[in-house]
């Protein structure tokens, strides 16, 4: 189910430097009026630290359940209620596209009104959404745990494509976690439960696959710096063919060549002063650094990274007062 607004006289409001949403109050709430909400008063204090260049953070956190922006001051420029979330994209045009929940997916404008958003669960299904992206047909990409598959709707909610997914140790919440379309038209997804990356073509066909190892240790439970496991949480595609992992509870990040072979990793502690806990999402930025989200690691570590081919350290983000220590997506900035 898809609701598409149309607001009248919109003129989306950009900053320089960045396509990042001009400061915006907490949006109305679900079936609340979608208009434009007057500001809300946020702290002249700072609420993060930055080590390194200054820069707009967008980040949310299903402990305190709060989406917001930080200014590279350290300000909360806006801040709005969300429910659970695992994934987060800033579009080209400004827009954010975000989880409200495991089921519904919303697309605000700049000034945070509610323009388009779709339901999963409608019909009463069993299903969570862990990861969703917009594509550049203007469709939106969804992968559905429970059901095993991906679909792609148009801005009526129409499903345009299915394409199924296989899932060896089936589980609604654990199916999948973060998926990525990659240049070629194939999907990369992280299958949390499976400890592996598929990827498939779009007749769901798996064209390659990756089994995130233990590396010769036990498993062990909880979230933190304690756990352990393969419980995959994110691939991206790197321009050079090789496949950018983050391990969730396996504590780090994986750079795999076509052919399987590491080629490139960060452990739980080989980060000075830095411990991982559950790595969720990376990215490998246009100068060859890394980024990469550290959640469950606790408030005497940073939420966000970022460090260089030599693994040293460049820039770390930590907000445990807008923020806490359920953070799994970022958004991050130049200022």
């Amino acid at each position: 189910m898809s609701r598409l607004a149309h607001p009248s006289a919109l003129v989306a409001t950009l900053l320089v430097g960045g396509l990042l949403p001009a400061p915006v109050p907490f949006a109305p709430a679900r079936g609340a009026e979608q208009s434009a909400a007057k500001p809300a008063a946020e702290p002249a204090v700072p609420s993060a630290v930055q080590t390194g260049p200054r820069r707009r953070v967008i980040a949310a956190d299903s402990s305190t359940r709060t989406l917001a922006a930080i200014a590279a001051d350290g300000r909360v420029e806006w801040r709005r209620p969300v429910g659970a979330i695992h994934d987060l994209h800033l579009l080209p045009d400004g827009h954010l596209l975000f989880q409200d929940g495991w089921t519904r997916i919303i697309e605000t404008d700049a000034a945070g009104r509610t323009i388009w958003e779709y339901d999963a669960a409608a019909g009463g299904r069993k299903v969570e959404v862990h990861a969703f992206e917009r594509l550049p047909d203007g469709s939106t990409m969804i992968a559905e745990s429970g059901p095993a598959r991906i679909i792609e709707v148009d801005r009526a909610g129409a499903i345009r494509r299915t394409i199924p997914l296989t899932v060896e140790h089936p589980s609604v919440h654990s199916d999948t976690r973060n998926v990525r379309r990659t240049p070629a038209g194939t999907y990369l997804v992280a299958h949390e439960r499976d400890g592996a990356v598929r990827e498939y073509d779009a007749d769901g066909h798996v064209v390659w696959e990756y089994d995130v190892p233990l590396f010769g240790r036990e498993r062990a439970g909880g979230h933190g710096p304690e756990a352990f496991g393969n419980q995959v949480y994110s691939a991206v595609r790197l321009a050079d063919g090789n496949t950018l992992i983050g391990t969730g509870n396996g504590h780090g990040v994986l750079e795999v060549t076509p052919a399987k072979e590491i080629v490139w990793q960060i452990g739980q502690r080989d980060l000075p002063g830095i411990v991982l806990a559950w790595v969720t999402q990376v990215r490998r930025l246009p100068g060859g650094n890394t980024l990469l989200v550290n959640c469950h690691a606790g408030p005497d570590n940073p939420q966000i990274i970022e460090v260089t081919p030599e693994k040293q350290v460049v820039w770390t983000f930590r907000d445990f007062s807008t923020f806490g220590d359920s953070l799994p997506v970022a958004v991050v900035l130049e200022p």
